[in-house]
């Protein structure tokens, strides 16, 4: 007997724009010029356009606001489809202008003042981000010695074991691999991503990691690396695909994601500057205790749709309405100019969105710490946690996350990754969230009073911590010793 039966089910996809801006969103200033070198190149409807007068741009600031795009565009910069426009609406394009805002990028009269990023070497990039570490004169030592270990293209290469005898014999500091290792995959959290990987395995899933997980292209991608690297490295990808049990084009794609990763992340390209991958993508300058925030975007030049290809839309048109007898070709060509306008402006807009929606975010964070942005006192640093920013400026975590991800934000006191300023959050018996530094600086005061015949486990921890109201598990008190450097029990234990 056969039954029929209806099931209604909602479903969110992303229309190309969305997927566009999120893309977006995510690269670092560094690597956004390259990017719209390449969509300038595939797409003969965008220019760059260097000189727009005044009144242009009052027009183009008229027509969309310039302030909170959010209900326009929604979450992702929902854009609006353009489906049977008038040829009317791609002319006089000089008056829909490119994108420029008010703090993005300096003017001649700004270039003097511009801060400039000091570092000039991988190394010393490493050294400045050892720096936010917070650690002990010991762990500094190490840390450094580690850092002075990474050969040119990123690597250590030199075994751990030789590296803590290195440390005996020439600083008098005598540690073991597990310290030593501890410390090593403090530095790969560094950037750029792969740098202090031991082989390129290592590498590619460092790189990997911190990469958009909820992608399953990523997802599989990590786990081609990690368990089936050798095949990889061999082209047996039918063995992959059947042990995996993925179809085609997720294999496809996670081959994309992989053979577009760096193997090389101690160099660019042809170059060996450090100063690339330091570039903030956000100035934050204090003036008299009033904290400015722009973005510094004089990497990304400005952008219009061209003029000219608009008119041979025009052109086209008339041709197509006058009934040529070349009506199928004609029309053809016409489609096919539409589609790149249309393209040329979302673009446009999907720019204009990111940088409205990375001054937001930063704007928050810096309001959030401004104690800290006021002389850069660590001290004076606030638990914060992503769903405080998103709380703030009203978007959704994960926007928050993209944002945060691979971006810098220069100071008058120096250069941080914004994933510094965050931490995470831990739920307390009252339902609030507790940052993770709270957490940690509790179990360091825990460890710290601890019996020293009787070092307290893991286990004991994790009890001592939900007693207090802060519900962590044991595989997290272990993480966060970890982080701090602190060994297990039984080698802290004092006869």
């Amino acid at each position: 007997m056969q039954k029929l039966s209806l099931n209604q089910s909602l479903q969110q996809r992303l229309s190309p724009q969305q997927i566009q801006f999120i893309k977006l969103l995510q690269i670092p200033s560094a690597e956004l010029e390259q990017r719209i070198e390449e969509e300038l190149e595939i797409n003969p409807a965008l220019e760059e356009g260097m000189d727009i007068d005044e009144r242009v741009k009052d027009e183009y600031d008229d027509d969309y606001d310039g302030g909170d795009d959010h209900d326009d565009y929604g979450e992702y910069g929902e854009y609006e489809t353009y489906e049977g426009l008038d040829v009317k609406q791609y002319l006089n394009q000089d008056d829909y202008a490119g994108y420029k805002m008010q703090g993005d990028g300096w003017g001649d009269d700004d270039r003097d003042a511009m801060p400039v990023v000091a570092t000039s070497t991988l190394a010393e990039s490493l050294v400045q981000q050892l720096g936010f570490l917070r650690l002990d004169a010991r762990q500094e030592v190490i840390g450094m010695q580690l850092i002075g270990s990474i050969e040119e293209d990123g690597y250590i290469r030199r075994p751990l074991r030789s590296i803590c005898n290195d440390l005996a014999f020439t600083q008098n500091i005598y540690t073991n691999e597990e310290e030593v290792t501890g410390l090593l995959k403090k530095i790969q959290t560094f950037e750029p991503a792969g740098i202090g990987a031991r082989d390129l395995r290592e590498c590619l899933i460092l790189q990997l990691e911190r990469k958009d997980q909820d992608d399953i292209s990523v997802e599989t991608a990590i786990k081609i690396i990690d368990a089936y690297f050798d095949e990889f490295t061999k082209k047996h990808y039918e063995k992959i695909q059947r042990r995996l049990d993925i179809d085609d084009d997720t294999l496809k794609n996670s081959i994309k994601v992989i053979t577009r990763l760096n193997p090389k992340p101690g160099s660019i390209g042809n170059g060996d500057s450090a100063a690339a991958y330091l570039m903030a993508d956000f100035i934050v300058t204090n003036n008299n205790g009033k904290l400015d925030v722009i973005l510094n975007s004089k990497n990304a030049p400005e952008l219009r749709v061209s003029r000219s290809f608009a008119e041979m839309l025009d052109t086209y048109d008339k041709t197509d309405k006058n009934g040529s007898a070349q009506h199928k070709s004609i029309k053809e060509t016409v489609t096919f100019v539409k589609q790149k306008l249309d393209a040329a402006k979302w673009f446009i807009d999907a720019i204009k969105q990111r940088q409205q929606t990375l001054l937001k975010t930063m704007k928050s964070i810096v309001e959030f710490q401004h104690e800290f942005f006021l002389d850069g006192d660590e001290s004076k640093l606030k638990p914060m946690i992503l769903k405080d920013i998103a709380n703030r400026i009203d978007m959704d975590i994960s926007t928050v996350s993209r944002v945060a991800n691979s971006k810098s934000v220069q100071a008058d006191f120096g250069i941080y990754p914004l994933k510094y300023f965050f931490s995470e959050g831990i739920a307390t018996d009252s339902g609030e969230d507790a940052s993770s530094r709270e957490v940690k600086n509790i179990l360091k005061e825990l460890i710290e009073n601890e019996p020293k015949n009787s070092p307290l486990s893991d286990d004991k921890l994790e009890k001592l911590l939900n007693k207090r109201g802060y519900n962590i598990a044991r595989r997290t008190v272990a993480k966060y010793r970890e982080q701090l450097n602190i060994p297990v029990a039984r080698l802290r234990k004092q006869l």
